[in-house]
Parts: structure tokens; sequence; C-alpha cells
């Protein structure tokens, strides 16, 4: 059995779905590994890392798909729709591809991959179970964002984070306001306070206060009804307009008073809800700096275009995307140690194994044998009316 690796083709994408660490790990499982020439450069593992490692290097794009059983991609054809078209041509009926495929909403990506009788499977729909949670490329990717997220405030931020005792008087620490506590939001709680700065957080779901607490930041209660703002996934829900509403006037205030402010809300599978307006934005102080970690989904701020810096009096408004792409080396690291732990419950005996009975398998294979075979896709994107 062979796995393909392939060179990620979407515009700055920097990250590799296997580095040459893995190869051995791999090998063991009985599967060889191929790799298309300069698949990790960018990353900072070059073509002789892997061959070292027992990996074959691909002459061209083209030798990978023909020789490969499973290709291992960090963008398949849903996270990356444009370049990727160029691909297509390539894939083998029966060929088996895996990476993250933005399965909710690539509705005519899902269509082709279901045409040429390719077996997708999408990271982004592994299960919140404990039996998956090695293999939650979400979470992991989410947590290195949270982490540069902060790094990137405090580069735009004109101030420094600590509190600082000197000659020259006393510097108040930097305020930072987190909204959203899950993965993402929890990383930049501990970043922003390693870095010395005052973190105020809020997430719809009380029931992560004491994570919040515990990592040393301060979370804002908010006087709303959430009972409902979590699915059985521990994920947070799209609530309706008018609670997003109510939680805009009540974060006013604490937005005005902050330094930074750092976004995490996004919906799979919809675009992100407005968290911060205009009208929050003006109210902030000169050289103050919003981050949008959502800006890839529409922006949790209604000034954020995607990967630029808006300035609007003299407040940054930050919509840098793709955060975990600008961390390569231990992103790729991190997503490949995932990757591995997947292939290790789809392998036996050197051979693939779609075991359907699996929760973890049932639940993240989008397509096989011609078919949208998901059922969560299927309602999502209105396969279901044509069954």
């Amino acid at each position: 059995m062979i796995a393909g690796i392939l060179k990620e083709t979407f515009p700055n994408e920097q990250r590799v779905a296997i580095i040459p660490a893995s190869v051995p790990t791999l090998k063991k499982m009985g599967v060889d590994v191929i790799v298309e020439s300069g698949a990790g450069t960018q990353a900072g593992f070059l073509d002789q890392a892997f061959i070292d490692q027992g990996a074959k290097i691909a002459k061209s794009r083209k030798e990978v798909f023909a020789e490969s059983d499973v290709l291992l991609q960090v963008r398949g054809l849903g996270a990356n729709p444009e370049q990727g078209k160029k691909d297509v041509d390539l894939f083998k009926t029966g060929q088996v591809h895996i990476g993250f495929m933005e399965p909710l909403t690539a509705k005519a990506e899902i269509e082709t991959y279901a045409a040429k009788g390719v077996t997708s499977m999408a990271m982004e729909l592994i299960p919140r179970i404990t039996r998956a949670q090695s293999m939650d490329a979400l979470s992991a990717m989410a947590n290195l964002g949270g982490y540069k997220a902060v790094l990137l405030a405090a580069n735009y931020l004109p101030k420094i984070f600590p509190m600082m005792m000197t000659a020259a008087g006393t510097i108040v620490a930097a305020k930072v306001f987190i909204v959203g506590a899950g993965v993402a939001g929890l990383q930049a709680i501990a970043t922003a306070r390693r870095l010395g700065a005052i973190v105020q957080a809020y997430d719809v779901r009380p029931a992560v206060k004491e994570q919040v607490e515990s990592l040393g930041g301060k979370f804002v209660e908010m006087d709303l009804k959430t009972e409902t703002a979590e699915d059985k996934g521990g994920y947070a829900k799209a609530m309706d307009e008018d609670f997003y509403r109510r939680q805009r006037e009540m974060m006013l205030k604490v937005v005005a008073e902050s330094d930074v402010v750092i976004t995490t809300a996004a919906i799979p599978g919809k675009k992100a809800p407005i968290l911060v307006t205009k009208e929050m934005v003006e109210a902030m102080r000169p050289g103050s700096v919003v981050v949008d970690m959502a800006a890839e989904r529409g922006g949790n701020c209604e000034l954020t275009k995607p990967d630029e810096v808006v300035v609007h009096q003299e407040v940054k408004v930050v919509g840098t995307t793709n955060l975990p792409g600008q961390v390569a080396f231990h992103a790729s690291q991190t997503y490949a140690k995932v990757m591995t732990n997947l292939m290790a419950l789809l392998v036996k005996e050197g051979k693939l194994d779609l075991n359907m009975e699996d929760e973890i398998i049932a639940e993240s294979v989008v397509t096989q044998g011609g078919e949208v075979v998901n059922g969560r896709v299927r309602e999502t994107l209105g396969f279901a009316e044509n069954a």
C-alpha cells in the first residue's frame, strides 16, 4: 500500500501533511510513502530528510497521484477549490483522499469527488469523542492559531503586554479581551497571560468559566440565556440574531476598555457571527488592535477584510487567515501526528480497511463508491432531497 504526500497548492499554504519523522511510523503499518518533490520545503522539511527516513521522492505531482492508494493532504479539493481543480483529472477511481475538505459548504467539490469515484475523508468531521482526540486536526490547528493570534496582536499594538516597574516610571499592563474560549481562545488566554497582559474572556458556554480562570483569565459574565449554546460535540452552536444583538450590547463596555480584542467564534459550515461592531471599534482607544481569527469565514468583526489590516479611527483590525500556516514547522509536525494516528485506525495488516461500523470513520467519510455517503453532509448541502 502506498500513501502519497502532495505539495500544497493553496496560496501561501506552507504546511505539509506528513513530515519525515512520520515515515517510519507509516512503514511499520505496511505503508510505503511517496512525496512530491518540495512538499515540505516551506515548512522546513527538505526532500533529503524524507529520503533518509525511507520515503520516495516523486519526479512529478502526476506520479504521486498515479502510484498512491491514499493521498494525504492538508487542504483537499473543498478547502482549495481554485488550485485544486488542476488535480481533478489525476484522481483514480477507488483512491482515498484525506485532508481538510470544507465538507459542509463545498457542494460542487464534494460532487466532484463522488463523480470521480474517490473516497474522501474530511478532517473537520472527526467526531469530538475521547477516542478520537488524538486525531482531532481542528483542535490541533486551533491551538497553534490561538498562540499566533496573540503574537500578531502584540506586534501591531504600540504598547507592551507586561507591567514594568522602571526608573522612568511604571508601565501599565495591556488589557486583552478574548471572545470565545474554545481551543483557540484558551491558548490565546494562556499566551497573553505568559506575556504579562491582564486577560478577560467571554464565551456563550458558561461551563468554560473554570477553564478560563485556571489559565489566569477573568471570565466576563453576561446575563444571557445560554442553555442551548453548545452542541453534543462540544462546539458552540449558532444562535439567533436577537441573542447576538443583546450580546453585542453587553460586550461594548468591555471592548472599549481593551487594548486588544481577539475573536475566535467560528461555526462549522456557517458564516462567522458578527460579534464586534463598527460602533465597538470606534469606542476603542487609538492604537488598539482587533485580531479576527474567523476572518476566513467572513469575520467576527464588522470591519474585517480577509488577509488585510483595516485601520478605522486609528484602531487596527487584523484579518490574517490561516494562522497555523504561519507556524508551518510545528503545524506540520502536529498535523502529521494527527494524520498518522488516523492512519493507524484505517490500516489493518498493510491494507486500508474503512470499517463503516466505526464511529470515527463513519462520521468523517464524505464520499465512497460514487456516492455522497455522509448523512450530515447530505442534509446540510441538500443531497438528502435527491436520495
